[in-house]
């Protein structure tokens, strides 16, 4: 729940009128902060700071009292002290507290450091129930504590496909094509690749409408030098999926020529050549695209599905549909 600045309770004002005073603060932490705590805070540079904190979707709330200090180390480092005042026991309080906590550090790191900086959360509370009934552990918010804690104490799970090897990417079901090709997007000598998705084309994990958005993928992202023999060549060794791969190829090599030649002759001979192939294939390419969209909506599929699988915006398959 957020914090509102105006009409706080007797207690919360009382409390921050005292706490926003840094010599109070400081006989604070230094009463109630765990000694290996309260070891790395050098006191002297205790400074007030904003508890108010904005987050993406532009809500704002509020913590009572934070306040910045640096170690004892000697080095750059911070830290920081957030305070907050409850008078009313509330079950969520642990994870309110990390919410303000890692707030704090994002701020820290919008303010230009590089390191994350501990933030020691402190619940103060002085309630009519005794004592205060809830864990003041996050990870007891959880269903399961325990696998929470194992979760949140170890690396978080990585997906790097720079290093797995193709062979075990090739084992992957229906992530198989997508890693494959992400991996090897930047590739120019696609050709390479074709020995190792053929076969996991040929597999069947994939429908066709999902083959379409790896081509797609293709010739949007891709850097082949050229995406039209890759597709050809894909589609004779898919026959399942050959005659919309071939199509798109043909397009693109059609297209390209046409379009590229004419506007190579416009900006000369040898240059010409050379840069009118680049545009051609591009708007080969664009106008591939605006095929597959058109072909999709007479089968009256979804325009929002045709959206993200081309790419298109809302306009431009409005006029495409025209």
């Amino acid at each position: 729940m957020n914090k509102e600045t105006t009409g706080a309770m007797p207690h919360d004002a009382a409390f921050r009128q005292f706490l926003t005073q840094p010599e109070i603060a400081r006989d604070f932490m230094a009463l109630h902060l765990p000694p290996p705590l309260r070891d790395v805070c050098d006191f002297s540079t205790l400074k007030l700071e904003s508890g108010s904190f904005v987050e993406d979707n532009l809500s704002q709330y509020f913590s009572d009292i934070l306040y910045s200090l640096k170690t004892t180390t000697g080095d750059e480092g911070y830290l920081y002290v957030l305070i907050e005042h409850q008078s009313t026991p509330d079950k969520q309080m642990a994870f309110r507290l990390l919410r303000y906590s890692v707030a704090a550090m994002k701020r820290h790191l919008d303010a230009g450091h590089t390191t994350l900086p501990l933030v020691i959360p402190v619940l103060f509370y002085a309630g009519k129930r005794s004592p205060y009934p809830y864990s003041s552990r996050w990870l007891d918010a959880f269903a399961d504590p325990e696998q929470a804690g194992r979760l949140y104490s170890q690396p978080f799970p990585l997906v790097d496909v720079t290093v797995i090897p193709d062979d075990e990417i090739a084992h992957h079901r229906s992530m198989a094509g997508l890693t494959l090709l992400q991996k090897h997007i930047h590739q120019r000598d696609l050709a390479k690749l074709v020995d190792k998705l053929a076969p996991i084309l040929l597999t069947g994990y994939l429908s066709s409408s999902q083959v379409v958005t790896l081509v797609n993928y293709i010739l949007r992202a891709g850097e082949a030098a050229d995406a039209r023999a890759f597709i050809k060549t894909l589609a004779q060794r898919v026959p399942q999926h050959g005659e919309a791969l071939m199509t798109i190829a043909q397009q693109l090599e059609q297209l390209g020529r046409e379009d590229g030649w004419k506007q190579g002759i416009r900006e000369g001979e040898q240059i010409g050549i050379r840069k009118g192939e680049q545009i051609g294939i591009r708007k080969g390419q664009k106008l591939a695209v605006h095929t597959f969209a058109k072909t999709l909506l007479q089968r009256g599929s979804d325009r929002n599905f045709i959206m993200e699988l081309t790419g298109l915006s809302e306009e431009e398959l409005a006029q495409i549909d025209f």
